[in-house]
């Protein structure tokens, strides 16, 4: 763990106490269970076409290295793994990574997981075609030093895909008093409202960490259907970006 850090540790200790819970699709983490579809989505269309990769054919994401950053128990890095990506998994929470490593292997699947964090692998060197950092920003002490971590693990032409929530009364009513309160899907306090950030100020962010934002979406959910869709227009709530190091 490197000592310069945006990790903020009242935020790793939550992810902490919920680790073992990962891959139980009714426990806390069901809401990221019901999002990962849509999340996918998102995410494999946007690496096929920044990459030029055609997703029907088996391990499209061949020869690329991954980096999903805040991994969890690798909800992405394992679908990334199988579509043949060279994938490395970091959580600053240190419980995650191993129920993260049994699953892979319960799965066979080779993942290079890791207790590290973003500062610590760009100041190792590492890079990578495309950074995966999903709901994690909202989670930092320092939002701009912690993307600028990220820019500096990206390979020149390289991708970032970060998502996470908007801030009005819309998701303080959906993410904290639905989810947290009413629905119990996640333990009250697990977010804090005034640190979502809201799409202008992503992309000026983005910006300053010397990236190029190309692109953004709603990620929007269904009480109906209790499915979740993307949308061009619907920022509201959860929402993701793509950006680009030219």
């Amino acid at each position: 763990m490197s000592a310069a850090t945006t990790i903020d540790p009242a935020e790793v200790a939550k992810f902490q106490a919920m680790a073992e819970e990962w891959w139980d699709p009714k426990g806390k983490f069901r809401p990221l269970h019901l999002m990962n579809p849509c999340r996918l989505d998102y995410i494999t269309t946007q690496i096929a076409g920044e990459f030029g990769r055609d997703l029907t054919v088996p391990r499209a994401f061949e020869g690329l290295r991954i980096l999903d950053i805040g991994c969890g128990g690798g909800l992405l890095s394992e679908p990334m793994a199988r579509l043949g990506a060279d994938v490395t998994g970091a959580d600053a929470a240190e419980r995650n990574i191993p129920v993260a490593q049994i699953h892979a292997g319960t799965q066979g699947l080779k993942i290079d997981y890791r207790h590290t964090t973003a500062e610590a692998l760009a100041g190792a060197g590492e890079r990578y075609d495309v950074v995966l950092n999903m709901e994690v920003v909202e989670h930092v002490s320092d939002p701009l030093a912690y993307l600028t971590a990220c820019q500096q693990l990206l390979k020149p032409g390289g991708l970032m895909l970060c998502s996470t929530m908007n801030r009005n009364a819309k998701s303080f009513a959906m993410a904290i008093i639905g989810a947290e309160w009413i629905m119990r899907w996640l333990p009250k306090g697990t977010h804090d409202w005034a640190k979502f950030i809201t799409p202008d100020e992503l992309y000026d962010l983005i910006r300053r960490a010397g990236l190029d934002p190309v692109d953004r979406k709603g990620m929007v959910f269904n009480p109906v259907s209790w499915r979740w869709s993307l949308s061009s227009r619907d920022l509201s709530v959860n929402y993701v970006t793509a950006s680009v190091k030219r």
